[in-house]
C-alpha cells in the first residue's frame, strides 16, 4: 500500500495517458468552456454534485456561476442540483435546515434535490476492500446522468477535496452511508489517514460505476483554503493563488492534476495546502483510485485558451499572483 503522505512525481507514475482541460478563466464561461470538451455523455435527467455549503460560507463556487452556466449550456438547462444531508450536526443535518441553508445561500435559483430526504439505496462497490455496498440517497436512481462541478481546496481530514471527495462523501446518505466512511470502533469519527481515503475511494466507486460513461468533472481551483467549504464561516484564509479550471471524464486525472498543479507552484505559494494534504495521507485518494482501476494518473494537460495546446504544468502555474478575493461576476 502507497504512502499517502508522499507526493509521487510525474515521471515516476506508470501507465496510460488520459486529457484534462484546462482554462485560466475563473468565471462561468470558463467552465463552460472546459464542461463543452467533456460532456459527451451528460444526457436525459442530469443531476449536478456541488457542494452548495455551510450558512454563509465565502469560498463555494458562487450561486451566480452556477446560474449562468445553466443558463448557457444547453444539457443543463434542466439540470437538478444534487446533495446529501451531513454526518456532523450543522447547518445541513436534516432536510429541514439544509432547505433553509441552501436558501440562505442562493440557491434558489434551480431545483435542488436532498438525495437521501426519502430514504436510502445501496449500491455495489466492486472490488472494494473495506465495503460490498454503499448507502446512498435513495433519487440518486432518479437521474441518468451525473455532471460533478468541485470546488477544488483543502479538507481537514482529506487533506484535500476534489471530485474524489465530492461523490464519496457528498453522494453517501447522511446517516448511513457517511457513518460507514467514518465510524469506527464506536467512535462517529474514529477514521483517517489511509483508511478514510480508500472509504472515500470505495464511496465514489459505486457512484462512478453506477453511471458509468455518463458522469464527468469540472475542479474549480479558486478560494482554496485548507479547510473543506463544509466549515462555512469558520474556514482558514485562503493563502494560495487561484489557478484555473480543470475538466475531464476521467475522476483520477482531474484530481490528480489540481494536486501537480498545487507542487509546481513556488514553495510559498503552495506550502499550507500541501502541508495539509501530506500530513493527512491525502495522496492516498489519488494511489487507491488507480489500483482500483478508476482512472489513470498520467495525462495530457489541454489549454483551450490556447487553441487546446498541451501545456506542461510548470507553465499552467507560472506568474500566479498573491490571492486576492474574487467577487462573483
Amino acid at each position: 500500500m502507497s504512502d499517502g503522505s508522499k507526493y509521487v512525481p510525474y515521471e515516476e507514475r506508470t501507465g496510460a495517458e488520459s486529457i484534462v482541460y484546462f482554462t485560466r478563466d475563473l468565471s462561468p464561461a470558463g467552465i463552460q468552456k472546459v464542461y463543452e470538451k467533456v460532456n459527451n455523455g451528460i444526457t436525459g435527467k442530469v443531476a449536478i454534485k456541488l457542494h452548495t455549503g455551510e450558512q454563509g460560507g465565502p469560498n463555494i463556487v458562487p450561486p451566480s456561476w452556477v446560474k449562468e452556466l445553466m443558463d448557457m449550456e444547453e444539457s443543463l438547462k434542466n439540470a437538478t442540483i444534487v446533495e446529501t444531508n451531513t454526518f456532523y450536526d450543522g447547518d445541513r443535518y436534516t432536510t429541514e435546515s439544509h432547505r433553509k441553508t441552501l436558501a440562505i445561500n442562493g440557491w434558489n435559483f434551480a431545483p435542488v434535490d436532498i438525495m437521501d430526504e426519502e430514504g436510502t439505496i445501496t449500491l455495489p462497490v466492486k472490488n472494494g476492500k473495506w465495503f460490498k455496498e454503499m448507502s446512498h440517497g435513495s433519487h440518486m436512481l432518479n437521474y441518468d446522468s451525473m455532471f460533478v462541478l468541485t470546488h477544488f481546496k483543502g479538507h481537514t481530514m482529506g487533506g484535500f477535496g476534489g471530485s474524489n471527495k465530492n461523490i464519496g462523501i457528498g453522494c453517501a446518505d447522511g446517516r448511513i452511508g457517511k457513518a460507514w466512511i467514518h465510524a469506527k470502533n464506536g467512535n462517529d469519527w474514529g477514521v483517517v489517514e489511509e483508511e478514510l481515503m480508500e472509504k472515500i475511494t470505495e464511496s465514489t466507486k459505486a457512484t462512478i460505476d453506477h453511471f458509468g460513461k455518463n458522469i464527468t468533472y469540472v475542479n474549480v481551483m479558486r478560494n482554496m483554503s485548507v479547510s473543506c467549504d463544509c466549515e462555512g464561516v469558520a474556514a482558514e484564509p485562503v493563502v494560495t493563488p487561484n489557478v484555473g479550471i480543470l475538466a475531464s471524464t476521467d475522476i483520477l486525472a482531474v484530481d490528480q492534476a489540481c494536486i501537480d498543479l498545487v507542487y509546481a507552484m513556488t514553495e510559498e505559494e503552495h506550502r499550507a495546502l500541501v502541508e495539509r494534504i501530506e500530513t493527512r495521507h491525502g495522496h492516498r485518494q489519488l494511489s487507491y483510485m488507480k489500483e482500483l482501476g478508476m482512472g489513470n494518473d498520467r495525462y495530457k494537460l489541454i489549454d483551450v485558451d490556447n487553441n487546446d495546446m498541451e501545456i506542461d504544468r510548470k507553465e499552467a502555474v507560472k506568474g500566479l499572483k498573491p490571492f486576492v478575493k474574487m467577487q462573483p461576476k
